[in-house]
C-alpha cells in the first residue's frame, strides 16, 4: 500500500524503497477529476499526495479538486457540480457511437412533432440536470479552498476534509499513512535526559529530499512539546516556521505558500522537550537495586512498532529508512549506548558530559534506532570486524558469559550462511532490568529483558535453550528485517517469520546438544491451534491504525510464518535452494525495503528444477489468506483420494471462499515410514485429487515429521490403521509423527470430524511412549479439559480424567529422578511430567517437592534445585501458608532472574483468595514485583480453580490502568485477555465478556484478540455440550 502513483513524471530518481506506488484505489461511486484527462485536457497534473481528501459520509466523492486546483476562495459548489456535471457527461459519451455525437443543433424552420434524436438529446440533458442536483444536494454546501470543504450541508452532517489542529486550524494531512513527497536521509539527534526530574529535551535536524512537489511536511510526532522549528531549502537561510500538531494520528505539519520542488533538499530543525515515558516504550525511565539496596535509575528506548516519535519527531513508518548521528548528555557516573560505536566525549558547561556517536553507516528505519543511559559493566569479544559485547548491571556481570559466547558463534553462522558480513563495527547485547518485550533487535544495540540474557554458570541446559534462542532470533533480525525491511507492517512476517525460522535452524546447526526440535515442533502446533479460529488473519494483512499494527505482532506472523518457510524449504527440489534463494533475496534488496511478492520472487528466480512448480505461484496461496486446509485421505485399493477444505472451527460470520491452497503433501507407508528417503511428495493443487500406491500398503501417514502446515483426516479406516500400528508398535512412526498425529486428532475433535472415543482410542498406545514431543502433546491436551472440567464443576469428570491421566502415564512419572540431568529433551520430558503429577495432588510427587524445597530453604543459597524441576518445586510450595510466605522471602531476595520468575510463578499458583488479590494488585503497583510480569502473573492465577474469575473481576475493574501501561492491541493485552477467557465454557461467561469488551468502544471493542476470545469461548461450550456424555461413558 503505497501512497502515489509510479508514473508520476516529475519524481527523483532514487532508491527503490523511496518510490512507492498508489494506495488510493478508486471506489465505484467516485469521479476522480485528477485522471479524468479527456474531459479537462488543459488540467496540470496533480500531485497525488493533494488528491485525498473527501468527504467520508457523501454519497458522491470528488479526489483531484485539492489545493493545487482550486486556490480561490471566490470558487463554490456551483462550479464543483458544472465540472462533475462534465465528468458525468463525458464518460456517458464514451458509450455512444461516433455517428450520434453531443452537439448544438441547427433550430427547426417550423414547428413538429420531435425526432427521435431530439428526444434521446432531451432525456440525456435531464439526466444530467438530475445528476446536477443530486450532486448539490449531497455534496456538503460549502467552498473548496485551501482549507477543505468545513461547512456541513443540512441534511447529511459530513466530517471535516481536514481534520483541526490543536490550535484550531486545519491540518493539511487525512489519511493515516504519511505522504511520500518528502524523503529524510538524515537524522542529527542531540537528546538531554534528566534521570531526576525524569524529563529530556531534544533536537532533531532533519535532511530530507523532495520527491515530489508538496506544500506540506507530514511526519509524526507524539507528546513531544515543540519549543522551536526552522526550516532551510538548499543554500538558503534558516527561517522560523509553525509546526501544526494533530495528536490523534500523532502527526505534525509545515506548510509552504510556495511549492517545494522535485529534487531539492531541505533541512527542518525542531527543538523540544518531553517527560521520559513511565510505560514500556518510547524513551523510558527504570530503575533497579544495587547489592546495597540503593536505587539506581537508567533510561532506554523502546521504538517498535510506533514509538520512535515519542522520543523524536520523525518520519516513523518502516519504508523512511535513513542514517542517523545520535548526541546524548550524561553525569559523569554514567555511560550512554547506541546503535553505533562512540566517536567522541566533550564536557559541558554544565558539567555533563556529551558522548557523540559515529554516523550509521546503514540506512535504519526508524523502530530500530535505540540509545541507552545507565550504569553498566560488559564483557567483550572479536567476532571478525565487530567487536561483541554484553552489558549488564554490575552485579550481573558473572552472568554474561553464556550470552557473549552464544552471540559470538551465531554472528559467525549467520555471516556464513547468509553470505553478506554483519555490516556494523560493534554489536551489544544489553540486559535491561524493566523491560517488557523478550527483546528487541536495535541494529547494533539488541536489548533483552534478564531473563532473556542472562544465565548463571551451574543453569540448566533447559534454561541455556531459552537464553540461545532469544539471541539467535535477534541476531537473525540484524539481515531479516535491518538490512532488508518489510515496506509496512502488513507484512511483519517477513521480519518476524524467518527472525523465528532461522532461530531454529541457526541452533539445530550451532548448539545441536540445545535438541530445539521439540520446541519448533510445539510452537507449529500452537500456531495452528490459532489458525484455525475465524478470528486469525492472513499472514500479509491490511493494518491501517496503530491497534491493527499492534496486533500484528502474533502467533500467525511469528511461528506461522516460521511454519511457511519451513514446509517451503522442506518441499523444494535440489540441496541449497532455499539457502540461495534467500541469500539472493537478501543480496537484491540489502538497505531497502520488500514485500511478501519480492521473496517469492527471489526464491523462484534460483529454482534448479525446471519440472517443479513456481514458488510465488505456490506460496501466494499460504500468504494471502487466513487459515490452513484440512487434508482428508480416502482410499479404495491402490487409488488414494485427497480432498482439501478451509480447516475452520467455527462457521458464525465466516467469509466462505472457493480459495484453495498449494499444498506439498508428503507421506510415508507401513513399508518405509522414518528415513527421510521414505519421504514421498504429492502436490495438491485442486480440491481434490488422486495418487496411486501399491494396493499391498496398510497405512499412510500424511505431512512427514509435521514440515506442512495443514491438519490431516484419514478417516475411520484410516485412523484405525494408524492407531493399530502404533499399539503393536510404537517406534513405527518417528516421534514428530506420532505428535502429530496427536495434535491432528485432538484438533479434528474440535471440529467435530472425529468422535472423543477415537480420540481416547489412539491415546491407548501412549503408555508405552517414552519420547518428549508426543507426551508433551498429550498432556497438553488433556490438562486443558481437565481445566474445563474442573472450571465447569463437573467433579465426578475431574477424578476420572484425573484418574485417566495418571493410569497413562503413571509408569513415566516413577521413572523420573530428580536430581541433574543433561539432556534437554529429558529435561523437557521430566519438567511436563511431574507438574502434572504434582498439579493432579499425585502423592510421591508432592511430597518429594516439598522436601526438595524445605532443603533448598535451610540451604542459605548453597544448595541448587535443578533448573527443570523449579517450578513444580516453587508451585507445590505455595500451596502451604508458611512455605509460601518463606518463597517471598526467597522472591525478594534471589539474583538470578530465571529462578526469580519461576518463584513469582509459584507464589502465583496459590489457591488462597486473599493472596490471589495481593498478587494481583502487586503486579499491577510495580513496587515488589514489576509491572513487566503482570501478564505472567495473570497467566498463572487463570491456570487455578480458585484464581480465575478473581482474575477477570481484576481485568475488568483495572482495564484502563491496563491499557495504559500496555497498549491496546499490544502483545501483553493479547495474553492477558486469552488467559482470562480461554477457560470460560458457559453462556453466562459469554454474555459477560461480550457485555464488558462492547463497552470499551475505542479502548479496545475492537481488538482481534477479542473476537478470539468470544470465539473460543463458543467453542469450549459446544465441545463440552456434545462431549459431556461420552466422557462420562468412556473415561
Amino acid at each position: 500500500m503505497d501512497p502515489f502513483d509510479n508514473h508520476s513524471s516529475d519524481r527523483a530518481n532514487l532508491p527503490r524503497n523511496m518510490i512507492e506506488n498508489s494506495m488510493f484505489e478508486e471506489e465505484p461511486d467516485v469521479v476522480d477529476l485528477a485522471k479524468e484527462s479527456s474531459a479537462f485536457p488543459t488540467f496540470p497534473a496533480l500531485d497525488p499526495d493533494e488528491a485525498v481528501y473527501e468527504p467520508r459520509s457523501s454519497r458522491l466523492l470528488v479526489r483531484g479538486l485539492g489545493e493545487n486546483d482550486m486556490d480561490e476562495d471566490e470558487e463554490d459548489c456551483e462550479s464543483s457540480a458544472r465540472l462533475l456535471g462534465m465528468s458525468f457527461m463525458n464518460r456517458s459519451s464514451a458509450h455512444r457511437s461516433n455517428s450520434s455525437p453531443y452537439t448544438r443543433q441547427a433550430p427547426p424552420r417550423s414547428c413538429s412533432r420531435p425526432s427521435a434524436r431530439t428526444m434521446v438529446v432531451c432525456v440525456l440533458f435531464l439526466v444530467i440536470v438530475a445528476s446536477m442536483t443530486m450532486v448539490l444536494y449531497f455534496l456538503p454546501g460549502c467552498t473548496f479552498t485551501r482549507t477543505g470543504c468545513r461547512k456541513a450541508n443540512k441534511t447529511s452532517p459530513v466530517e471535516p476534509v481536514y481534520p483541526l489542529s490543536t490550535n484550531g486550524e486545519p491540518f493539511p494531512w487525512a489519511e493515516y499513512r504519511l505522504p511520500h513527497s518528502i524523503c529524510p536521509l538524515s537524522y542529527d539527534l542531540t537528546l538531554n535526559p534528566d534521570l531526576d526530574t525524569m524529563t529530556f529535551t531534544g533536537i532533531t535536524v532533519i535532511s530530507m529530499s523532495v520527491l515530489h512537489n508538496t506544500k506540506r511536511i507530514i511526519l509524526h510526532s507524539a507528546n513531544l512539546n515543540i519549543t522551536k522549528a526552522t526550516f532551510k531549502l538548499g543554500d538558503g537561510e534558516a527561517k522560523d516556521v509553525t509546526v501544526l500538531e494533530y495528536n490523534p494520528r500523532h502527526q505534525i505539519a509545515v506548510q509552504f505558500s510556495e511549492e517545494l520542488k522535485t529534487g531539492q533538499f531541505c533541512v527542518l530543525t525542531l527543538e523540544y522537550s518531553a517527560n521520559l515515558s513511565h510505560t514500556y516504550d518510547g524513551f523510558y525511565n527504570s530503575s533497579y537495586s544495587d547489592k546495597n539496596g540503593n536505587k539506581r535509575v537508567l533510561a532506554a528506548t523502546q521504538f517498535e512498532p510506533l514509538s520512535a516519535r515519542k522520543a523524536f519527531p520523525c518520519f516513523d513508518e518502516p519504508a523512511f529508512k535513513a542514517t542517523f548521528l545520535i548526541k546524548i548528555s550524561r553525569k559523569q557516573d554514567y555511560m550512554t549506548l547506541s546503535n553505533m560505536p562512540k566517536a567522541k566525549t566533550t564536557k559541558l558547561p554544565n558539567g555533563l558530559m556529551q558522548d557523540e556517536f559515529e554516523r550509521s553507516n546503514v540506512n535504519m528505519s526508524t523502530y530500530l534506532v535505540a540509545f541507552i543511559v545507565a550504569d553498566f559493566s560488559s564483557i567483550s569479544q572479536n567476532v571478525s570486524e565487530t567487536l561483541v559485547s554484553v552489558y549488564s548491571v554490575l552485579e550481573k556481570k558473572e552472568h554474561t558469559d553464556y550470552a557473549l559466547d552464544t552471540g559470538a558463534k551465531l554472528l559467525d553462522f549467520y555471516n556464513n550462511f547468509c553470505e553478506i558480513n554483519y555490516p556494523l563495527k560493534k554489536l551489544d547485547l544489553v540486559a535491561i532490568p524493566d523491560f517488557l518485550a523478550g527483546a528487541m533487535e536495535n541494529w547494533g544495540l539488541i536489548t533483552f529483558r534478564e531473563t532473556s540474557l542472562l544465565v548463571v554458570k551451574q543453569s540448566s541446559p533447559l534454561e541455556k535453550q531459552v537464553v540461545a534462542s532469544v539471541i539467535a532470533h535477534e541476531l537473525a533480525h540484524q539481515w531479516f528485517g535491518n538490512l532488508v525491511t518489510m515496506s509496512w507492517w502488513n507484512d511483519l512476517w517477513l521480519n518476524e517469520g524467518f527472525a523465528t525460522y532461522m532461530q531454529y535452524m541457526s541452533l539445530q546447526t550451532v548448539l545441536p546438544k540445545l535438541e530445539i526440535g521439540n520446541l519448533f515442533l510445539a510452537v507449529r502446533f500452537r500456531a495452528l491451534d490459532k489458525d484455525a479460529l475465524n478470528s486469525s488473519h492472513a499472514v500479509s494483512t491490511e493494518v491501517n491504525s496503530p491497534e491493527q499494527v499492534e496486533e500484528m505482532f502474533d502467533s500467525v506472523s511469528y511461528e506461522k510464518g516460521a511454519s511457511l518457510l519451513l514446509m517451503l524449504n522442506a518441499s523444494l527440489p535440489g540441496e541449497g535452494q532455499f539457502r540461495k534463494g534467500i541469500i539472493q533475496y537478501l543480496k537484491q534488496f540489502s538497505g531497502l525495503n520488500a514485500d511478501t511478492s519480492d521473496l517469492w520472487n527471489s526464491l523462484t528466480e534460483v529454482e534448479v528444477s525446471p519440472q517443479h512448480q513456481n514458488v510465488s505461484e505456490m506460496m501466494s496461496s499460504w500468504t494471502s489468506q487466513k487459515g490452513f486446509p484440512l487434508v482428508t485421505v480416502s482410499r479404495k485399493g491402490g487409488q488414494v483420494t485427497l480432498t482439501q477444505e478451509h480447516f475452520l472451527l467455527t462457521s458464525d460470520n465466516a467469509t466462505h471462499t472457493s480459495s484453495l491452497w498449494n499444498i506439498p503433501v508428503t507421506y510415508v507407508n507401513d513399508n518405509c515410514s522414518l528415513a527421510p528417503e521414505c519421504r514421498q511428495v504429492f502436490t495438491l493443487r485442486t480440491k481434490s485429487d488422486t495418487f496411486k500406491v501399491p494396493e499391498s500398503v496398510k497405512w499412510l501417514k500424511l505431512n512427514y515429521r509435521q514440515t506442512g502446515f495443514y491438519i490431516v483426516h484419514y478417516g475411520d479406516k484410516g485412523w484405525s490403521a494408524l492407531t493399530d500400528a502404533l499399539t503393536n508398535n510404537v517406534s513405527v512412526l518417528t516421534p514428530e509423527d506420532r505428535a502429530s498425529l496427536i495434535h491432528n486428532i485432538f484438533a479434528l475433535s474440535r471440529l467435530g470430524r472425529v468422535s472423543f472415543l477415537q480420540v481416547l482410542n489412539l491415546l491407548n498406545y501412549i503408555s508405552k511412549e517414552t519420547e518428549t514431543s508426543p507426551v508433551t502433546e498429550a498432556l497438553l491436551q488433556l490438562n486443558t479439559i481437565y481445566r474445563l472440567l474442573d472450571k465447569r464443576l463437573e467433579h465426578g469428570l475431574v477424578a476420572r480424567m484425573k484418574n485417566y491421566i495418571l493410569h497413562h502415564f503413571d509408569s513415566l512419572m516413577d521413572k523420573q529422578t530428580w536430581v541433574e540431568e543433561e539432556s534437554v529433551s529429558k529435561q523437557e520430558l521430566r519438567s511436563v511430567l511431574l507438574e502434572t503429577a504434582c498439579n493432579l495432588n499425585e502423592g510421591n510427587c508432592t511430597q518429594e517437592a516439598k522436601a526438595l524445597f524445605r532443603k533448598y530453604a535451610e540451604s542459605n543459597g548453597t544448595l541448587r534445585i535443578p533448573g527443570d524441576l523449579q517450578q513444580v518445586v516453587f508451585t507445590v510450595a505455595a500451596q502451604s501458608t508458611e512455605d509460601w510466605l518463606t518463597l517471598l522471602n526467597l522472591y525478594s531476595s534471589v539474583t538470578y532472574d530465571a529462578e526469580k520468575r519461576k518463584m513469582l510463578r509459584g507464589l502465583a499458583s496459590t489457591q488462597d483468595a486473599r493472596r490471589i488479590v495481593w498478587i494481583l494488585n502487586e503486579g499491577l503497583k510495580g513496587d515488589i514485583i514489576q509491572t513487566q510480569e503482570l501478564p505472567l502473573v495473570i497467566s498463572t492465577v487463570c491456570g487455578g480453580f480458585t484464581g480465575y474469575l478473581f482474575a477477570w473481576d481484576f481485568i475488568q475493574q483495572n482495564w484502563d490502568c491496563l491499557i495504559e501501561k500496555f497498549h491496546v492491541g499490544s502483545f501483553a493485552i493479547q495474553s492477558i485477555i486469552k488467559s482470562a477467557t480461554s477457560q470460560f465454557s458457559t453462556q453466562s461467561h459469554l454474555d459477560q465478556v461480550k457485555s464488558f469488551f462492547s463497552s470499551l468502544k475505542e479502548r479496545g471493542s475492537q481488538m482481534r484478540s477479542v473476537q478470539e476470545a468470544l470465539e473460543t469461548i463458543k467453542l469450549n461450550q459446544r465441545w463440552m455440550d456434545e462431549n459431556l456424555s461420552t466422557l462420562q461413558k468412556s473415561l
